[in-house]
């Protein structure tokens, strides 16, 4: 019960990764708020609010709810995000701006937002999703690969920030995950059973991710027993990243 009395913030926390990261720290002991635009699905042990991350005024109303529920913060999860296809070519103006002031400047909302009560918290952490598109050229993922790497980068900086402050703050990089947005993208594929294959294969251990994985990984990064972990990245990916098999024979 690593979380008991402490109080976590898990953005898009309604499903998915976010669902899974809400469950593993309701079960380390948490107070978890959700927050999501659609809360319709979320834990009914949490304490759910719809929130757009992508408004300041919805985002400092939710923590201000949180607050007022749990008399403070603790824990960040900035897991909200939305998915984008194609070249930069394919990219309008528009998609751009919508991607990045979800994935990126979401992230600075939250967390700014919060900020506040993190600097009165004994154990104060925040852990924002990334991806292996980070780190590693995917093909026609242009727009998104390019806001996860700024959430690598805003993460680092971040951490040097807030370092002196005790506040904590770390990223994970998932590969492909078995996701409900993955399962829509699956679906929209010509041959969806041949595209799950294709993802499966281009991790070495040869299947998606799981979201509980995800979630292990958050909450290791969360957790106040890590106290010196801070500023760095986790991957959790199967090894995309990183090894290089020998094909089978």
């Amino acid at each position: 019960m690593e979380f008991s009395g402490l109080t976590a913030i898990v953005t898009g926390g309604a499903a998915g990764i976010g669902a899974a990261v809400v469950t593993r720290l309701l079960e380390g002991g948490a107070n978890v708020a959700v927050f999501d635009l659609r809360t319709d699905g979320a834990n009914e042990a949490a304490f759910a609010v719809e929130t757009d991350v992508a408004d300041d005024a919805s985002v400092r109303s939710a923590v201000a709810a949180v607050v007022d529920r749990f008399g403070g913060i603790d824990i960040v999860v900035n897991n909200a995000g939305i998915g984008a296809q194609g070249s930069v070519e394919d990219a309008t103006d528009e998609e751009w701006a919508r991607v990045f002031n979800i994935n990126v400047v979401g992230i600075a909302r939250v967390s700014r937002a919060a900020l506040p009560f993190l600097r009165q918290s004994r154990a104060a952490a925040i852990v924002n999703t990334c991806s292996v598109a980070a780190t590693a050229g995917l093909p026609q993922r242009a727009v998104y690969s390019a806001t996860k790497g700024a959430v690598l980068s805003l993460t680092r900086a971040m951490a040097a920030d807030h370092l002196r402050e005790g506040i904590r703050v770390n990223c994970v990089n998932p590969g492909t995950a078995d996701t409900p947005w993955v399962g829509r993208l699956l679906d929209s594929a010509t041959d969806p059973a041949a595209e799950r294959a294709a993802l499966a294969a281009r991790q070495p251990h040869g299947r998606l991710v799981e979201p509980a994985e995800i979630a292990e990984a958050i909450a290791y990064l969360a957790s106040p027993r890590n106290l010196s972990t801070t500023g760095t990245s986790l991957a959790v990916d199967g090894g995309m990243q990183e090894l290089r098999l020998r094909p089978t024979a």
